[in-house]
């Protein structure tokens, strides 16, 4: 009776005490103090997430999930496990959002499916305000948790048909690439999705996917009972029906892939190319157009090519990490911890994504700038890595948006691909890259968003490079990040200097200094890899013009002495020669460009050296870091046949090889008429 009627002021002490004693255990978690104590911290902390308070109960699982963030072992608090399970149904929706915090953090490899399983029942009842986030961290945990891959595949399926309109595009995003990055899975995957997509209700998160998985493996289960290459269409068909525009898009996609696996169903997919060429859809219409002239076409070459199997994704830090630390920025105290427990706080990947507040991300675009994506038009997915996607802004960027966890718990370096090789250059980078082939300075790429200027100083064996990027936009771009990659010029030394700031205001400039050293003769140029978030991740691969001419000083000689190196150097392995002709009948050769480009290339042209005097003679002294290298010049045009007879001596073998490589494809190129 006594307690029932407890009074105001013994309730104040009480809330007191309590008040006192959180911040004191507060402060041993902090300090990791020996492990008796912490097992009495977490008993006490059991008793306060039983309380009848609510606000004993938050601050209890707080407190114990700050806890699991800190905690060499898990097993005190797995001891509450069953009630911390029971929190998910608390009357108070904050002490809800904390259980599930805990059970987040407090998972790992021992606990994982009993959890999982749990929240999936939970989530069909859970408040419409927390089961987006309740989805994410379901998939982080079956992904990273998963001993069994085929596990994987079915929770990750259930969770989609379940989660519905809650489920983020980066969660189904997530699934595709993992699917794609490992082979055993594709067979299993593509055989459950399309028994998801037989049910009669399929909700559309299920029917992308179905799409993207059926378009890449859906040949590895046509020999299946129920499976055939046009049942897999007629239910995809039965879908498309009611599916909204970018849905349809993608399965679009997924049919051209169709005529390349099950030639055997050509004629039904030819007829669905037919009439959506005739939607009201700009999109559909063009996709259906473009889909029927490839399938249409005398031989299956270029479909072949559209078509070809989607290359694996790389892996890196998790877009569903990062979406969940986006959703969650400043809700809780992340100056010291990270909901996600020690592993998560002991990787400091993680614990700067938490810190990265301001991230904004939209996955409209997939895979930077290499026409590797899964998504279509609008954030869908296309089951193609090089199916063209039109009409959008920025759709062939973003290949590496699909990066996350690695289902075997490591990385294969190996099956990564460098995005920042001249493999990967973005579709624009050439004009610039032109444009910049003598000049030291000027612009090497630009669009609508960003400009990337340049400006060059060549000293001997040395080159300074300052790069500009200057933020066009109207807005702040984030995360900005280059790469340089001289495995093309292995014989070409950089060092650069880091970005000040990983993010650029709106109308603002970032500058970059790259240092180059010529150690030996280099016949390809070097490329940079910038990226940032601007919405969507954009990438660009771009090739620098930093070239071997670059090292090259004209130098003067008289006809006497030109000659007399000449026979010295002679031929054989210190020579290099080529006839050729102008690539287009079009071009023009009139003398002006020829002398124009031979002194582009930095040789000092020697007039009245030669007997003819339409031919053009140069020398020019290489510079490398372990000496000089005299270069000797040739050049006999014939401006009747518009052909060249190039011919370069140096004292040194490979370099002459390497000029003229270079020099015949500008000559050969000719001068626009």
């Amino acid at each position: 009776m006594q307690a029932a009627t407890e009074t105001p002021k013994n309730v104040q002490q009480n809330n007191a005490q309590n008040a006192v004693l959180f911040e004191a255990i507060n402060l041993l978690i902090h300090l990791d103090t020996e492990h008796q104590l912490m097992m009495q911290i977490s008993s006490k902390l059991g008793k306060f997430i039983q309380s009848r308070e609510t606000n004993v109960r938050y601050l209890g699982l707080d407190a114990m999930t700050h806890f699991a963030a800190r905690s060499v072992t898990l097993d005190p608090i797995k001891r509450h496990q069953n009630i911390i399970i029971g929190s998910l149904r608390d009357r108070d929706i904050s002490v809800r959002r904390k259980g599930l915090d805990l059970l987040y953090s407090m998972c790992d490899i021992t606990n994982a499916q009993p959890i999982v399983s749990e929240l999936l029942k939970y989530l069909q009842s859970a408040d419409f305000s927390i089961r987006e986030e309740m989805t994410l961290k379901i998939a982080i945990l079956t992904e990273k948790y998963a001993t069994d891959a085929q596990w994987y595949i079915d929770i990750s399926l259930r969770l989609l048909a379940m989660a519905g309109d809650h489920v983020s595009d980066e969660v189904w995003q997530r699934v595709v690439q993992i699917v794609t990055n490992n082979e055993e899975l594709q067979p299993y995957a593509a055989q459950h999705i399309f028994d998801y997509l037989k049910a009669e209700s399929c909700h559309d998160t299920l029917v992308k996917i179905g799409g993207y998985v059926l378009g890449e493996f859906g040949h590895l289960i046509a020999d299946n009972k129920g499976c055939s290459p046009i049942e897999q269409l007629m239910v995809l068909q039965t879908k498309m029906i009611s599916a909204p525009d970018p849905t349809r898009a993608l399965l679009l996609s997924t049919f051209v892939k169709f005529v390349n696996l099950f030639p055997e169903i050509k004629p039904q997919l030819l007829q669905m190319f037919q009439f959506y060429s005739h939607s009201p859809d700009s999109e559909l219409q063009q996709r259906a157009c473009e889909y029927l002239t490839i399938a249409t076409l005398p031989t299956d070459d270029l479909l072949r090519t559209v078509c070809d199997e989607m290359p694996p994704f790389s892996e890196r830090t998790s877009i569903l990490l990062q979406r969940l630390h986006k959703k969650s920025a400043g809700t809780s105290e992340r100056r010291t911890w990270v909901v996600g427990g020690k592993d998560a706080n002991a990787d400091e990947k993680e614990v700067l994504l938490a810190q990265q507040t301001g991230l904004k991300r939209s996955f409209t675009t997939i895979v930077n700038g290499t026409g590797v994506t899964p998504h279509g038009t609008n954030g869908t997915a296309g089951p193609t890595a090089n199916l063209a996607q039109n009409g959008q802004n920025g759709t062939a960027s973003a290949a590496k948006d699909l990066e996350g966890l690695d289902m075997n718990g490591h990385s294969n370096d190996a099956a990564m691909p460098n995005l920042a090789s001249a493999a990967h250059l973005s579709p624009d980078w050439e004009m610039g890259y032109e444009q910049m082939f003598f000049a030291n300075e000027g612009v090497l790429y630009e669009d609508p968003q960003i400009q990337v200027g340049i400006r060059a100083e060549y000293r001997g064996h040395l080159g300074v490079i300052k790069l500009y990027f200057t933020n066009k936009a109207s807005f702040s771009i984030g995360s900005f990040t280059t790469t340089l990659d001289n495995k093309s010029a292995p014989n070409l030394k950089i060092d650069t200097k880091s970005l000040p700031e990983s993010s650029i205001d709106a109308g603002s400039q970032a500058q970059q200094t790259v240092v180059c050293t010529s150690v030996a003769p280099f016949s390809e140029s070097p490329t940079i890899r910038i990226s940032y978030l601007a919405g969507a991740l954009q990438g660009y691969t771009l090739k620098l013009p930093i070239l071997a001419h670059r090292f090259m000083d004209p130098s003067e000689l008289s006809a006497e002495d030109f000659f007399k190196r000449w026979k010295q150097i002679g031929a054989g392995p210190l020579e290099a020669q080529s006839t050729f002709g102008l690539r287009s009948p079009s071009a023009g050769m009139d003398e002006k460009f020829v002398r124009d480009t031979v002194a582009g290339f930095r040789w000092r042209i020697l007039d009245n050296v030669d007997p003819n005097p339409k031919n053009i003679v140069g020398c020019a002294v290489l510079q490398l870091e372990k000496g000089k290298t005299g270069c000797l010049l040739r050049l006999e045009p014939n401006h009747q046949q518009k052909m060249f007879r190039l011919t370069i001596r140096a004292t040194q073998e490979n370099i002459p090889r390497i000029l003229l490589d270079q020099m015949q494809e500008r000559l050969a190129k000719g001068s626009p008429v």
